[in-house]
């Protein structure tokens, strides 16, 4: 059975999901019929004339981008304009078009983590983690031959899941006490009189949100008129999810080689400059695709030898250096991003049986002129 762009953008929204996305930007599909065959992609950073000719020329029938061409409010796309005319194209040449932008800088693995693979860090943590998803305690006493039938009717509608583990619950042996009143149809004991019962006391976890879901799977799978059970919210904690990354390095270096390391690899088109003591001792890293100096001040409160990112202005930088902050190296925009197309380009490939592309060519504006 063929791939359709529907395919596609389920395996992006799972490896990417869009409620990961700052409340300002623009993700998901923008142009395409998700029901047509797709049997060839192109991923690139920016949607450019150069992209679309790449995309059309290579017979893609769609273009994974990171950067949204429509980011702002537009009430026109009309062929005259610079991004309509692109969207015409795309259109006319039946490629659709889907954005993966700040929830792909926050998912896991997601740009920064490209980023920090391709600069050797390991055991990578966010730098501004995103909270954990708001989670339930579930407490819920069942006699011991109906434990199994609670379980997985809570299982089922989604309770027990914990990160890549699923069905997931502890529970113990104890004794349920209880005495049905005259008005109660008691599917074990007797009216007036009380009982002891043998009980399961299970325990799991799930989403706040499935809350409702939940309590339906519970009530009609519990034998007991009147189930027992607790619902207990969980503090929130910092989740393995959001903006940047901190690891280390295995082998220690120093600022200007990692300098270099960087401009080695990333092939920044406008170049990679650094600010602070060439030669001081760098182990503990923090990256962030993109435009980062927003977490200036949280790299530098974690002790961070070095900070590489894009779109250091100037003063922001001088400041934190001021201030004690670490190194920085800046290392553009487009340069700190276009790891994560092949990331995106293996998820795909592996995923689904299409082929894949990505777009190499620089799209940063700038590029560097050379000085004697």
């Amino acid at each position: 059975m063929s791939v359709t762009g529907a395919d596609v953008i389920e395996v992006l929204d799972r490896a990417y999901p869009r409620r990961l996305a700052e409340p300002w930007d623009s993700v998901g599909p923008v142009c395409g019929d998700p029901a047509e065959p797709v049997g060839s992609i192109l991923v690139c950073v920016d949607v450019t004339d150069a992209v679309v000719d790449a995309a059309v020329h290579m017979g893609a029938q769609m273009v994974v981008a990171h950067h949204p061409l429509l980011l702002r409010g537009v009430d026109s796309v009309a062929a005259d304009t610079v991004k309509g005319r692109l969207i015409h194209r795309l259109i006319r040449s039946g490629v659709a078009l889907f954005t993966a932008h700040t929830n792909a800088d926050s998912a896991r693995p997601g740009v920064s983590d490209a980023l920090a693979e391709i600069l050797d860090l390991v055991d990578t943590v966010p730098i501004d983690p995103k909270p954990a998803v708001p989670m339930d305690k579930w407490v819920v006493m069942v006699p011991e031959g109906n434990a199994e039938q609670v379980s997985e009717a809570m299982f089922a509608v989604g309770a027990g899941a914990i990160g890549e583990y699923r069905d997931c619950s502890w529970s113990v042996v104890g004794t349920g006490q209880f005495e049905p009143q005259e008005a109660a149809d008691p599917a074990i004991g007797v009216v007036g009189e009380r009982t002891r019962v043998d009980e399961d006391r299970i325990e799991m976890v799930a989403e706040r949100g499935l809350r409702p879901a939940v309590l339906a799977a519970l009530r009609g799978a519990h034998p007991y008129e009147e189930p027992a059970f607790d619902i207990l919210e969980l503090a929130e904690t910092a989740g393995v999810l959001g903006l940047g990354r901190f690891g280390r390095l295995t082998s220690p270096t120093t600022v200007r080689e990692f300098a270099e390391r960087a401009a080695e690899r990333l092939g920044s088109p406008s170049g990679v400059r650094f600010a602070g003591e060439p030669d001081a001792r760098v182990e503990v890293v923090a990256v962030c695709g993109g435009a980062g100096d927003s977490l200036l001040d949280t790299v530098t409160a974690a002790g961070a030898d070095v900070y590489l990112t894009g779109d250091l202005r100037h003063h922001p930088a001088d400041e934190s250096r001021r201030r004690g902050g670490p190194a920085l190296i800046d290392a553009g925009h487009w340069g700190t991003e276009f790891p994560w197309c092949g990331q995106v380009a293996t998820l795909l490939s592996e995923a689904l049986d299409v082929e894949v592309e990505v777009y190499r060519e620089p799209t940063d504006p700038f590029a560097v002129v050379g000085r004697s």
